[in-house]
């Protein structure tokens, strides 16, 4: 294990271990105060003076949500948190060093967060208009979501310790009812934490014992080239992704772990929470139980606002859409709601959404030729969950159901490669060595699929 994961995930258990006494905490200010002198000072220790950066983009992201008009203001957040997240990636250029990996999460997670919230302060300014006949929204539901930060308001909530680090994204919204409601006092904080516990060291043994057998590392040495045939080469992406999945799932799971100790993102069952959005109807009954503790000890809770990876549905789930919607939940909320929704060019939706995601995530070629790879195998999927899988009953289902994970799994992986080479040499070369083997699959599977489809248009129907 590297030097950099055993910081990172020392300051993950610091920060599920404070969650027991944030908890409990009931005044709102010392709750508000604590929680973001904590944060900054874990983020200074995996920053150091490189914390400089993420103190820029919330100085900077406080004054255009306090003193920007709300109608451009979520623009204008956009353009600069973005543009700010390539000019740190790229500080070599300008004589500055390279920030730590754990600073670059922390601005990947503030950038979220920082736009998120110049949205939510568009959104729910207009929200709070006179209400016309279309406008399906219950007045609970317009005032339980409405949200105006201040200045040091902004400050609080990019800094506050639960999340910091790694996330999961959690709304401006949901992160004043942490402060504001009595939720955290009575959901089952510390059983949701031990429930998603008792499955890290599964995920980190796992995760260990494949590195050992299996490096990544192997894949970019002469001798994985030199000495491996073309089919242990295509058989590799296999154990590579597996060690890929065993770590997001340590560290994911984790972070879940550092709000629901701290009883962030609890909310009644009833208003049926959602990843990344919290409550989603039932409003009425939130506003009364924000309001009055006794009604609020009488409600049943759960925490899937933050509920960021589902590494079973992920690892078991057939079809590669079902599986993409069990990765980072919550991140997943931001893009769909902040970037698919508001696309103007609705056929380009799918395709700048992944732009936006890989960008997000750096400046590496291997992160657009993964993410953007997706879009150009759901096509093929689709194409065979309509022709085989849909309508499927008995042995004939259960076949397909394998056949369909199978290809799932595969493409995965592949894509995968390029998230760990990154450098477009280097995940030219490997994808070169196996000869392009699964774009060339995809291509002749969704011919053939469409010669089927053809065929059986023309086929007249029985009478």
């Amino acid at each position: 294990m590297e030097w950099d994961d055993v910081i990172y995930l020392t300051m993950l258990f610091i920060s599920i271990g404070l969650g027991h006494y944030f908890q409990k905490i009931t005044d709102k200010n010392v709750k508000k105060w604590s929680a973001t002198i904590i944060g900054i000072l874990l983020v200074f220790v995996v920053s150091g003076r490189h914390i400089l950066h993420p103190l820029v983009c919330t100085l900077v992201n406080a004054l255009i949500v306090t003193f920007i008009s709300k109608k451009s203001c979520h623009i204008v957040s956009f353009v600069f948190q973005f543009l700010y997240l390539l000019f740190f990636r790229s500080t070599v250029y300008f004589g500055i060093p390279y920030p730590p990996p754990h600073t670059n999460l922390v601005q990947m997670m503030l950038t979220l967060k920082l736009v998120g919230l110049a949205f939510e302060v568009h959104d729910s300014a207009f929200s709070r208009k006179v209400k016309n006949d279309d406008d399906k929204r219950s007045e609970a539901e317009i005032e339980t979501t409405y949200i105006n930060p201040g200045f040091l308001d902004t400050f609080h909530y990019a800094f506050s310790y639960v999340g910091v680090l790694t996330g999961p994204y959690h709304k401006y919204r949901t992160y004043l009812d942490w402060l504001e409601s009595p939720f955290a006092l009575y959901a089952p904080c510390k059983d949701a934490t031990i429930q998603r516990l008792k499955y890290i060291p599964l995920y980190a043994g796992l995760f260990l014992l494949a590195t050992y057998f299996f490096p990544i590392s192997y894949a970019d040495t002469p001798e994985f080239y030199e000495e491996r045939s073309v089919l242990y080469r295509i058989w590799y992406i296999n154990p590579m992704f597996f060690i890929f999945r065993m770590r997001i799932y340590t560290g994911l799971v984790l972070s879940e772990c550092v709000c629901t100790m701290a009883g962030l993102g609890a909310y009644p069952i009833l208003t049926g929470p959602k990843s990344g959005q919290g409550p989603s109807k039932n409003y009425e009954i939130l506003k009364i139980s924000l309001s009055d503790s006794v009604i609020a000890k009488k409600e049943t809770y759960n925490f899937e606002t933050i509920h960021n990876i589902d590494p079973y549905g992920s690892d078991f789930c057939v079809t590669f859409r079902e599986a993409m919607k069990c990765w980072n939940s919550c991140i997943q909320y931001w893009l769909a709601v902040n970037i698919y929704k508001r696309c103007p060019m609705k056929q380009f939706r799918t395709f700048f959404t992944m732009f936006v995601s890989a960008y997000w995530h750096g400046v590496y070629a291997g992160y657009y030729l993964c993410l953007c790879s997706a879009p150009t195998y759901l096509p093929v999927e689709d194409l065979y969950v309509k022709l085989f899988y849909k309508d499927s009953t008995g042995l004939a289902k259960v076949i397909w159901d394998w056949v369909i994970w199978f290809f799932k799994m595969q493409a995965f992986s592949y894509m995968a490669v390029a998230f760990f080479l990154l450098n477009i040499e280097k995940i030219i070369f490997y994808w070169r060595s196996i000869y392009f083997s699964h774009q060339v699959m995809w291509i002749v599977l969704y011919g053939v699929g469409v010669v089927i489809l053809k065929t059986r248009k023309r086929k007249p129907k029985q009478t």
